[in-house]
């Protein structure tokens, strides 16, 4: 079974705004309960949980519904193909992970559970292990041809909404994959800097590079990290004397928006590593990039310890943020490592110690983090995979 417009979603976003529809089979759905913000590899072993549970083993009658799902940036809805009766409506924010398992779609979305039972800010307190509360998660499974498809176009909605978000602050995103900027955009000091990092056109760059025919590209990347303003994925490492390396363009810590004009914004980490992987028999590559330190500048403004800081730090990694609170607009961001609190060293430092110094903080408080992944790739606590 195709899709209506499978052709169109990367050439024509528009089609994500009124929405595209992919033909389906449902499978069924199953409930879940998860960390609030596990790691891919837990994602992927909860998706295949829950492909286990609904799937019927091999030669038994599987129970399926032909459906229509529609896929746009303000919702996931799966529709009846017989009736067009709405079976589900998912808000996209609400969507956590997609996953496609051959010719099988996991979609996993956060349950609405009141406030108080879901405890939706989850706030720094010492001693509390907030990381291991349980979230109940619900997993709809499908079955279709288009399973990888249906999974880039969840992708790409979600860059497209993110598109719409920076043309609803009065910015252009034809300008912004251009790199052509005529000023820099005042964001009521939201996102922190981000956003004028990125409107900044001395900061993005578009590189040509040299390689082999049969040569890797040389590098590891990470995702930037939940809450940053442009989810894509970051350079986290270089392979001495790979082609990434010689070129002496990169610097770790540069965010990668595209590859030969294929945009990675909103694109899951294993899929930009798939595309980076394809380049082995190219000899060049163009990339799109903006130049960032690796270390992310962090500005919480805390008027008074009333005010909840809205994110929590598991071993110094920050596990948890509440959308909209005073960490969110400071530039806090989930997977993130704390390296830093208030121009102290914090690498060293006990988890109490941390929870503590960001529990009686108020006023400026001032913070380095990085990606949790690089920072284990710099200290050499893990090996880099290169692609």
């Amino acid at each position: 079974t195709n899709a209506d417009a499978p052709d169109t979603q990367f050439s024509a976003p528009e089609d994500l705004i009124d929405g595209i529809i992919f033909a389906a089979n449902y499978l069924g759905s199953t409930q879940l309960l998860s960390e609030r913000n596990p790691s891919k590899n837990i994602r992927m072993m909860q998706a295949q949980e829950a492909v286990s549970r609904v799937k019927s083993p091999e030669g038994d009658a599987q129970t399926l519904t032909e459906v229509d799902l529609f896929i746009s940036t303000l919702r996931i809805k799966v529709l009846n193909a017989d009736t067009q009766e709405t079976m589900m409506d998912n808000a996209l924010r609400t969507i956590s992970y997609i996953a496609d398992i051959g010719n099988i779609v996991v979609l996993m979305a956060r349950r609405r559970m009141p406030r108080t039972a879901s405890q939706d800010c989850i706030e720094t307190t010492p001693g509390a292990p907030e990381a291991k509360k349980q979230y109940r998660m619900i997993c709809h499974v499908f079955e279709s041809e288009d399973a990888q498809l249906i999974a880039q176009s969840i992708g790409q909605s979600f860059s497209v909404a993110y598109q719409e978000f920076l043309r609803a602050n009065g910015i252009n995103p034809e300008d912004l994959s251009q790199k052509e900027y005529s000023d820099i955009i005042n964001t009521q000091e939201m996102y922190n800097d981000d956003l004028i990092h990125f409107s900044n056109s001395e900061n993005c760059k578009e590189l040509q590079l040299e390689k082999h025919k049969g040569e890797i590209l040389g590098v590891v990347i990470v995702e930037s990290g939940w809450g940053s303003i442009l989810p894509t994925v970051i350079l986290a490492n270089m392979m001495n004397g790979g082609p990434a390396a010689r070129s002496g363009k990169l610097s770790i810590g540069d965010q990668i928006m595209s590859i030969n004009n294929t945009s990675l914004v909103g694109l899951p980490l294993a899929t930009c590593q798939g595309i980076i992987k394809g380049l082995k028999n190219q000899v060049q590559v163009k990339l799109n990039i903006v130049s960032c330190p690796p270390v992310t500048t962090v500005l919480i403004k805390r008027p008074d310890l009333k005010y909840q800081l809205g994110f929590s730090v598991q071993n110094g990694i920050i596990c948890s943020l509440m959308r909209g609170g005073i960490a969110e607009r400071g530039g806090v961001r989930v997977g993130h490592r704390i390296i830093e609190i208030n121009g102290q060293s914090v690498v060293a430092t006990a988890h109490e110690k941390i929870v503590q110094a960001l529990s009686n903080s108020v006023g400026e408080i001032h913070m380095k983090t990085m990606p949790a992944a690089m920072f284990r790739l710099l200290t050499g606590q893990e090996t880099p995979m290169y692609i």
